[in-house]
């Protein structure tokens, strides 16, 4: 393997780790200003320059890369989701919270939460590339959340949080990897030369 390959697995690792310490945030203070916190993780991952799917889904088709980054994207993110779950108390409980109402979605409405959450991130961080401002991301991130869209990342931590992988991997988190990609694919359908 070239020095590449390992640099694009340590980027990705990094921004998982990124966006699961965004998400534990959300879980620790709920609502809007666990929404506004969560912004943390998509901060860190456009100012390090790291590599996230839902950042990229949208920018490059490279799909073997785009696997590589989503799964140590979900490395990292399983790795706070198992400290959160170790240390228990109220961030656990809003996960099994969280994912319960996420299951009760459904297959369609999921994927739709999902594409919606990926239409935003990819705006976001378009936008940060585009005119240098934060402000797209910081004002992105809560505005999925408070929609209630789902990211396929953050979800990780959520899902590892609870416990909650044995239905998650034979419908749920597919649904959600797939919508999120879809979304992150409408600017490039409708503004195809940006």
């Amino acid at each position: 393997m070239n020095k590449n390959f390992w640099n694009e697995c340590r980027q990705s690792l990094f921004a998982g780790l990124l966006i699961g310490l965004g998400a534990a945030g959300f879980l620790a203070l709920g609502g809007i200003p666990g929404a506004v916190i969560f912004a943390f993780g998509l901060v860190g991952v456009v100012l390090s320059g790291t590599l996230l799917y839902t950042g990229k889904a949208g920018v490059i088709n490279d799909i073997p890369l785009l696997v590589r980054i989503w799964f140590f994207n979900v490395i990292g993110c399983i790795l706070i989701g198992l400290v959160l779950a170790s240390l228990g108390g109220e961030s656990v409980e809003r996960a099994q919270t969280v994912v319960a109402g996420r299951f009760a979605q459904g297959p369609w409405r999921s994927f739709l939460r999902a594409v919606g959450c990926g239409l935003i991130i990819d705006i976001s961080v378009w936008l940060y590339r585009e005119k240098g401002s934060i402000v797209p991301v910081l004002f992105g991130v809560p505005l999925f959340i408070v929609c209630g869209f789902y990211h396929s990342i953050a979800d990780v931590v959520y899902l590892t949080a609870a416990f909650r992988w044995d239905n998650a991997i034979l419908w749920y988190y597919p649904i959600i990897v797939l919508g999120n990609y879809a979304g992150c694919n409408i600017r490039r359908i409708v503004l195809p030369q940006q």
